[in-house]
Parts: structure tokens; C-alpha cells; sequence
């Protein structure tokens, strides 16, 4: 199946490894071309090279926090390859602990990154974007029900499902494409230090794969080609939803 990717230009937050990695690394694959950010320069700089050259990949070292990063991203993408058609816009997982048991300073940071930081590079984006463009928001299983142990996730996750609706609302009228992507259990850092947290790791991993159908925890290239795919011209007509990623694990229709 041709996903249409090809020459495509696409602009991913939170790629130096993880699910936004493996999406660029899929991307890629498929012969898009793709600027990826994250906030270590190091980081960023390693997962550039091990995509691809520089004619189909750039690194830049950003923050989400930062108003000028979204703008970036957008004329970095136009600048060397002229032209966007969309962005993946991934975030790290804010800390443990119940929402009662979060001081407001917690809560405040974790809003500034994974609350505003994600709508306005969604909003920046999306402005840039014409008819066949498309925005994917990587939230969590916790935007649909709450996880134990992480209150800020419970609280802002749910939030940023309900933007992505009201955002595919307003520029689905321009062609413009908007999903939000659930990942549930994908062996990424986030999910090994969720695990290490337990103290037993190994039980925690088995407890959280017998409560998936499919008895097992995801590999990041399987969200990835998810996320390729609703990103590509092929997932023409998918807009406004929350997209489940997580092995079945979610048990409303």
C-alpha cells in the first residue's frame, strides 16, 4: 500500500527517541522528509543521523515551552524543504503522583510543557497547513480513562483530546486533518521508568501485559507506523478522533 509519503515534509516534536522517533523513523521510511526537535542537542544530533542524510532530515535542539519554537519548526521546514504538510506533536510524560499530591508547581510546569507547548505548536502548525495537511497529537490512554499514579496525565491528557476535536472542527473546512493517537503500554524509557518506580520491574511488566488482550507490551515502531499512516495522504478521511494505540487494553467501545 502507498501511503503517498513520498516528498512529503513533516515536523516532529519529542523525536530523539521514542514514539516521536520511531514515527520520524517510519516517516522516513517512506520517503518524507522530516524536521525533528527535542531539548537535548546531543540527543537530537543522534537520532538526525541515524534517520537519514541532511537532504531528508534536520535536528533541531528546542523546547516546547519556548513561544519562538513552534515558528521555528514551521520556517525550518519551509526554509530547506519548502513546503509542510504536517507534524507529529509528542511531549515527555509529566511526573508521578496522584492530582491531589502534585504541588502547583508541578502542576504549573507540566502545564507550560504538555499543555500549552502542545496547543501552540498545533496552532502554528495547523496555520501553516493547506487541504491535505495533517496534525497528529500523541496523548495517552489516560485521555479516555484515568491512569493510577498519574494525576497530571488524568487531568491535562483529557484536555488536549478536547482541543484536538474543536482544532480538527475548525480546519477540517481548510482540508486540514487533526487525530489525537492514545499510545497504551509501548516499551519506551517513559514506560521502563514507570516500571522501575514499582520496584520490581519485572512484576510490573507482567501485571501490566496480562491486563492487555494481546499479552504483550508494544514496540515503538508499531505506534510508529500507526502514526505514519494517519499522518500520510491514505488516512484521507480520519479526522477528529481519538485513536487508541494500546493492544486493546481500553475497554470502551
Amino acid at each position: 500500500m502507498d501511503l503517498g509519503l513520498a516528498d512529503r515534509v513533516y515536523v516532529l516534536t519529542g523525536a530523539s527517541k521514542g514514539l516521536g522517533f520511531a514515527t520520524a523513523r517510519a516517516l522516513v521510511a517512506d520517503g518524507a522528509r522530516v524536521v525533528i526537535s527535542a531539548r537535548g542537542a546531543d540527543q537530537v544530533a543522534t537520532a538526525a543521523q541515524r534517520l537519514g542524510p541532511p537532504d531528508r532530515v534536520v535536528g533541531l535542539t528546542a523546547d516546547l515551552t519556548d513561544p519562538e519554537t513552534a515558528p521555528r519548526l514551521v520556517d525550518t521546514a519551509l526554509e530547506r524543504f519548502g513546503r509542510l504538510d504536517g507534524a507529529l506533536v509528542s511531549v515527555g510524560g509529566p511526573p508521578r503522583g496522584t492530582a491531589a499530591q502534585t504541588s502547583d508547581e508541578q502542576w504549573r510546569i507540566s502545564f507550560e510543557t504538555i499543555f500549552l507547548g502542545t496547543v501552540r505548536t498545533a496552532r502554528t502548525v495547523g496555520a501553516a497547513l493547506s487541504t491535505g495537511g495533517a496534525l497528529g497529537l500523541v496523548l495517552s490512554n489516560s485521555a479516555r480513562s484515568p491512569i493510577t499514579g498519574l494525576g497530571i496525565s488524568n487531568g491535562l491528557r483529557p484536555g488536549l483530546a478536547g482541543v484536538a476535536k474543536d482544532m480538527a472542527d475548525e480546519y477540517g473546512p481548510r482540508g486540514v486533518r487533526v487525530v489525537s493517537l492514545l499510545p497504551g503500554r509501548i516499551l519506551t524509557d517513559r514506560n521502563r521508568e514507570l516500571f522501575a518506580a514499582t520496584g520490581d520491574p519485572e512484576r510490573a511488566r507482567a501485571e501490566a501485559e496480562a491486563d492487555i488482550p494481546l499479552r504483550r507490551i508494544a514496540d515503538p515502531d508499531e505506534f510508529g507506523r500507526v502514526a505514519a499512516f494517519v499522518l500520510s495522504p491514505a488516512a484521507s478521511y480520519l479526522t477528529g478522533i481519538t485513536l487508541p494505540v494500546d493492544g486493546g487494553a481500553l475497554r470502551g467501545l
